[in-house]
């Protein structure tokens, strides 16, 4: 009678990348390439900046509802389950903004593709601190490369809307055509999307490791309670105010700056690529500090980044601030996941990541509108992207004060 195999460990890496297409849906495309279509839809349908921040008001609105739907669902549906949907989903949202012109039927497009991608991106990020969980040294690693694939989101829309708004130039209301796209995009990567779904289903049945020599340990009894984690979460609502606002005007004023649509494409989409390299950068940032200090240096970068166009339309400088713009912002998201991991056991986990992601959104409520009205007034893009910097860097001061759970 011949032993029984050992089971194959599973390939961790190529289950993060795979799971990091729920981040490129849900915010690399769902949320990201309305910054390339906005200001072709801007000019065609006569919008103010304020209304066109509205739009994205309106996305992160339901991306809210989507998050503090998210603890309720998981009661009643496997997380795996849920994040298949909310990808089916955000699909269907985005092929149906293309055939609406009316700014309420868009921006109730908007609110419902919103409230998708939060389900995705958030139950995504609990399926990730997961994975992470079974191989403790590499899980800052493990959730950076997660987050990091809503660079792969934006560096597709940045190379695939502006030729196929050239080639519908001549239609009416060609944009359309760039949502159609992009909810074709969204199909392809929900199919992909099914592999890691099924092999963590499986994985949910066997416990993952729990401790490594030399790790902090985290207390077993431990709940989420919200002013544990106050200055964390101010911090991370400072974020959400501010980089939202370079989101989604970033490439509206490169154009007023007189940027050609070629130089347009290479900024976003290195802005992309750099998101994607962003999991490396910061991973061990993110394994050393149980504190807010990780959400604090980041948050701090941004504002750097998020200052420049305000200050210069000199191309190599601009270049630079995307750059390090795309390094940076989704390792902010990474360490606020982190954070929850080192301070809570992993039956908290979901409350405090949803936690999180509801202070994500209700600052990114606030971050497009304000940007768009400040935009609308004298100093234009400019002035709204100075408020953009000064958020991120009250949100930075106020991590800074977060400190570790004992």
């Amino acid at each position: 009678m011949t032993d029984r195999a050992p089971t194959a460990e599973p390939p961790y890496l190529r289950l993060a990348l795979a799971l990091s297409l729920g981040a490129a849906v849900s915010l690399g495309i769902t949320r990201f390439a309305y910054g390339l279509l906005l200001p072709p839809m801007r000019q065609d349908l006569g919008w103010s900046y304020t209304l066109a921040g509205a739009m994205n008001t309106a996305n992160a609105a339901g991306y809210l509802i989507g998050a503090m739907a998210m603890s309720w669902l998981l009661g009643r549906m496997a997380a795996t389950r849920l994040f298949l949907t909310g990808a089916v989903l955000a699909t269907l949202f985005m092929a149906a903004s293309g055939f609406f012109t009316d700014a309420g039927a868009l921006m109730l497009q908007r609110l419902l593709a919103g409230l998708a991608s939060g389900l995705v991106f958030s139950t995504g990020g609990l399926l990730a601190a997961r994975l992470g969980a079974r191989q403790p040294r590499r899980s800052g690693l493990l959730l950076g490369l997660y987050y990091g694939g809503t660079g792969i989101g934006i560096t597709l829309s940045a190379l695939l809307i502006p030729p196929v708004l050239a080639a519908a130039g001549g239609r009416s209301h060609g944009w359309s055509w760039g949502w159609w796209v992009m909810a074709g995009l969204c199909a392809v990567a929900t199919a992909l999307m099914v592999w890691p779904a099924r092999v963590l289903a499986r994985l949910e049945a066997t416990p993952p490791v729990s401790a490594v020599a030399g790790a902090a340990p985290v207390a077993a009894g431990r709940v989420f309670r919200w002013r544990d984690f106050s200055f964390g979460l101010l911090g991370y609502l400072g974020f959400g105010m501010g980089y939202i606002g370079y989101m989604t005007f970033v490439i509206a004023l490169l154009r007023e700056q007189g940027a050609s649509a070629g130089a347009v494409t290479g900024f976003y989409a290195l802005l992309g690529l750099a998101v994607v390299a962003s999991s490396r950068i910061w991973a061990g940032l993110l394994d050393r500090h149980r504190d807010g200090q990780a959400l604090a240096r980041l948050n701090a970068l941004l504002g750097v980044a998020a200052i420049v166009p305000a200050l210069t339309s000199a191309g190599p400088l601009l270049l630079a601030s995307g750059l390090l713009f795309g390094a940076v912002f989704l390792s902010v998201v990474a360490s606020t996941t982190a954070l929850v991991r080192h301070n809570l056991p992993p039956s908290q986990w979901a409350a405090g990541i949803s936690a999180f992601t509801v202070t994500f959104a209700a600052g990114q409520i606030v971050g497009p509108t304000v940007v768009g009205f400040i935009a609308d007034g004298p100093g234009g893009l400019a002035r709204g992207l100075v408020f953009s910097a000064g958020a991120l860097w009250l949100g930075a001061g106020l991590a800074l004060r977060q400190r570790a759970l004992d």
